[in-house]
């Protein structure tokens, strides 16, 4: 799994915890390893570091989920937070993240290009243009 792929299993795992949320009863973290383990069985894992690095991204993006909306909600003056697509949603959130928060701190050039690759495959035919969009503002 390379980089690229713990974005693409992070997104996966993002998507379904938002649309299937842990009950009061599961904890936290043991549905956001139920879910990123579901999203890497179809793809092979080649390093336990790339593992690792979905899971940060997973359970950085979690935490700081309050301020990652907030910063998106304010950069998007005309348009609601919960009226973009969910995919769209879940790639600006793991990019901000990497951006802001992230452990490795990565290059804003990088993190845009790649949450548009991930626009690109996961997304709408508008997608890569509207992330791209939403990310240059907020990198300004």
């Amino acid at each position: 799994m390379s980089r690229r792929q713990a974005r693409e299993a992070a997104l996966q795992t993002l998507f379904q915890l938002e649309l299937n949320p842990p009950s009061e009863a599961a904890s936290e973290e043991a549905c956001q390893m139920w879910a990123l383990d579901a999203a890497v069985e179809e793809m092979p894992v080649e390093t336990k570091r790339d593992y690792s690095y979905a899971a940060s991204l997973v359970r950085g993006t979690r935490e700081h989920l309050a301020a990652i909306d907030e910063e998106i909600a304010a950069s998007t003056h005309d348009w609601k937070l919960d009226r973009m697509t969910g995919v769209d949603r879940n790639i600006v959130r793991i990019a901000l993240y990497e951006m802001k928060y992230g452990a490795e701190k990565v290059d804003v050039g990088i993190a845009i290009n790649e949450a548009v690759e991930l626009a690109k495959k996961f997304g709408t035919d508008d997608s890569s243009r509207y992330v791209n969009g939403i990310l240059g503002g907020l990198a300004r």
